[in-house]
Formats: C-alpha cells, sequence, structure tokens
C-alpha cells in the first residue's frame, strides 16, 4: 500500500474453521475463529491455520496456567531446586545452579518449559525472577555457614527481568538482605539476550561486575554467535 508516500507492506494471518460441526452457535463459532487465528500467528504469521479441538483445549490450559501464575506467589507455591555443579579434580562441590519448580494445587506439577513462556506473555516474569533471586541467596548464604568451601549460586535471568530498569538495584537489595557476598553469585544469561540491546545491555553489564557480580553465558554457540 502506498500511503503519504511511503510504502506500507502487510501480510495475513487466516483461522479456518468449518462450520456446521466445530460449533453450537455463532458465538462459540467466533471463539474458534479467534484461537485458529491465533494459532497461525504462533506459527510465524502470514499463514492460514484450521481450528482443531486440541487447539481449543491449549487455550483452556493456557488460561488455566496463567490464573494459577497470578496467585502461585502469594500463595508460596514455588520452590527452589538446585543442580550441583562438581569438581572432579578436587572431589567437591563448587557451585549450584537454582532450578525453579512450581506444584500447583490445582494443576499438579508443571513444566518451566511451560510455565515460564506464559510467565513472560503475562507480564509475570519479573516478580516471579525476583523471587528466584532474593530466595536463591538466602539459601546460597546459608550455605556459608557449612564446613565446605565457597559454594557459588547461579541464577538464570529472563530478557525482560535483565532489560528492566531495576535490575542492579534488586541484585544489590537481595545481597544485603541475605548477607550473601557478591562473589558467591553468578547470574546466567543467553547470548541472544545480550544483543537485543547493546547500549543497555553494557551499562547493565558494568554496573553488576562493579558489585563483584559474575556472569556466565547460558546456551552459548545457539543464537547470535551460531
Amino acid at each position: 500500500f502506498h500511503v503519504e508516500g511511503k510504502e506500507i507492506f502487510s501480510s495475513g494471518s487466516i483461522g479456518v474453521v468449518p462450520y456446521p460441526g466445530t460449533a453450537d452457535n455463532i458465538n462459540e463459532l467466533l471463539i474458534n475463529v479467534d484461537t485458529a487465528i491465533h494459532h497461525a500467528k504462533r506459527q510465524g504469521r502470514a499463514n492460514y491455520q484450521f481450528y482443531t479441538s486440541e487447539l481449543r483445549s491449549g487455550v483452556q490450559r493456557r488460561m488455566e496456567v496463567e490464573a494459577g501464575l497470578r496467585h502461585a506467589l502469594e500463595n508460596d507455591e514455588f520452590e527452589l531446586f538446585y543442580q550441583a555443579k562438581f569438581d572432579l579434580e578436587a572431589h567437591m562441590v563448587t557451585g549450584a545452579e537454582a532450578l525453579l519448580r512450581w506444584d500447583s494445587p490445582a494443576l499438579g506439577f508443571v513444566s518451566p518449559a511451560e510455565f515460564i513462556p506464559i510467565a513472560e506473555q503475562a507480564g509475570l516474569i519479573v516478580a516471579i525472577g525476583n523471587w528466584v533471586l532474593r530466595n536463591a541467596c538466602i539459601e546460597a548464604a546459608g550455605w556459608m555457614k557449612l564446613d565446605h568451601p565457597p559454594i557459588q549460586v547461579g541464577v538464570n535471568l529472563s530478557a525482560i527481568q535483565f532489560l528492566s530498569g531495576d535490575l542492579t538495584e534488586n541484585v544489590h537489595n537481595c545481597l544485603s538482605a541475605s548477607g550473601l557476598t557478591s562473589d558467591l553469585l553468578d547470574l546466567e544469561l543467553t547470548e541472544s539476550m545480550l544483543v537485543e540491546n547493546p547500549e543497555q545491555t553494557i551499562r547493565t553489564l558494568d554496573e553488576l561486575k562493579e558489585h563483584g557480580i559474575t556472569i556466565s553465558m547460558d546456551d552459548f554457540g545457539t543464537g547470535y554467535s551460531s
């Protein structure tokens, strides 16, 4: 389209719903059309997708997970597990990566692979990420009392959490409140996160470095560098 001397390109995402047989009334039919359209957009846009009953159940499942997530923090339903980093030469644990787990009273155990993307889309990931950071620091501070060499805790950050303006302040507050020393906190970032907003990324990394926090690159080679 030519609009005010500029070219504008548009594509279509189409949802196809056979009728009758897939809905009992016009309202249900329109809901199914909307479901198929959203599926087409999730498949990369500029394509068409047919409605199936599985799509409808998938949408319902997503709504249930999102609704559950909105109460999970206040109801203390999250838990942290730790994957140990073991030094084979020294024969000792040198670090541990914090892994978020959710056992919902209504839905049962929900995989992070399912609920993390939903939390990101629903705008809940920053609050959940801050909960993980705070509790990982508190539990790791307890390890300092063990008769064992220092154990560094690793915490994964989402892109949204990393680019939020108050990340450095949140990290500082978590360290101060827990008593964990900054050298025992390792923040894990994916390489794709680091190239999304280079100027802000460098500024944030410099601030974290000034606090003595280490950074690890997660999934290196699977994104930009490949």
